[in-house]
């Protein structure tokens, strides 16, 4: 009898193996004779000096800022037994910590890049970027989505919430998000990998992406740009028409019950668009187009790669009365106990 975990890992062999038969069909595969690039030269934000070092400083404090703040409220959710009870703050914990990890795949390199006249990143570390950038992108998407949901049951229907979203469909959920990044991400990178590259190794960018790495292909990519914008472009643009339907549901219900009180929670979802809309529009526009290289492209991606994962635990949490009560309740209890080892 096959082991589960076996099982699954001949499972992603043969799928390995029936894409790169795939590729072998349509004449995609790499040619031995060709010399391939070991390296890519990331052009970066600026090639001013001055500007750079302008723009490590700025990005340095964002950063730090991603980091703490995210790394906070993971830290909280999880030592607040009331707040991990809760549907919302559970999700808010995972969103936070996918923030922490994906500001960790493409700034410290660039900040990195910054300081150094020469900028670039080998084959397969350009490979593990775009991996975990979509990966954990894809994730969010998914996450993202769930969340809208999760504020739709509990303002159109409050009185089901915590039966409708119980531990055991958290759960699910939570893994069907990080399935889905993991498979799209995978699905990507399988293409990708498969791509002969023998020619120029520039890339416009601060980090590898998928639209820059395949215009550097030695074939016809037109092919390969259909499957990206199906998977990448097709993907964003659906979740992001889902999360708008919800977030439609609950405005329209907040309308009818203004007088109710519920003001606070019409301006919490117009903040909560705001910072999907950072997240989803960029994609959309990167993504749901042929891949022709705008200028624009690197400046559009910091928006999802950098401003959002700093905006997020500002937007969802800190400003929550709830996690400031948590935030003040650890604080105490940092102090109490510094208070006893001194003693």
């Amino acid at each position: 009898m096959i082991p589960p975990f076996l099982g699954n890992l001949i499972n992603l062999i043969q799928f390995n193996s029936s894409y790169t038969r795939l590729f072998d069909i349509l004449g995609w595969k790499r040619s031995e004779n060709i010399s391939e690039v070991s390296r890519f030269v990331l052009l970066g934000l600026s090639s001013s000096w001055e500007l750079q070092l302008f723009l490590f400083l700025t990005f340095l404090l964002i950063y730090v800022v991603i980091v703490l703040g995210n790394l906070l409220i993971v830290m909280v959710v999880q030592a607040n037994a009331h707040l991990l009870q809760s549907p919302m703050y559970y999700f808010l914990s995972h969103l936070s910590f996918i923030d922490l990890c994906l500001s960790c795949v493409a700034v410290p390199k660039m900040l990195g890049d910054f300081l150094q006249k020469e900028k670039t990143i080998s084959f397969s570390g350009c490979l593990a970027q775009i991996f975990f950038l979509h990966f954990l992108g894809a994730s969010e998407m998914f996450l993202l989505t769930v969340m809208a949901y999760d504020r739709y049951v509990a303002i159109c229907n409050p009185l089901h919430y915590l039966t409708v979203m119980n531990n055991h469909l958290r759960l699910q959920l939570v893994f069907a998000c990080w399935c889905g990044g993991f498979i799209h991400s995978i699905t990507q990178l399988i293409i990708v990998i498969q791509l002969p590259f023998c020619g120029p190794n520039e890339l416009d960018n601060f980090y590898c992406d998928v639209p820059q790495v395949i215009k550097l292909a030695c074939m016809d990519t037109y092919l390969v740009e259909v499957l990206m914008v199906s998977n990448s472009g097709i993907l964003s643009l659906v979740c992001f028409l889902v999360l708008l339907f919800s977030y439609a549901l609950i405005l329209l219900t907040l309308r009818t019950h203004l007088h109710r009180g519920q003001s606070k929670a019409l301006s919490t979802c117009a903040s909560h668009l705001t910072v999907v809309s950072l997240i989803f529009v960029p994609c959309v526009f990167i993504y749901l187009r042929p891949f022709c290289a705008f200028s624009v492209d690197k400046v559009v991606s910091v928006f999802y790669t950098v401003i959002t994962p700093m905006l997020n635990p500002l937007i969802y949490t800190l400003r929550n009365a709830d996690m400031k009560q948590a935030l003040e309740k650890l604080r105490r209890k940092q102090v109490i106990s510094h208070c006893l080892v001194k003693g």
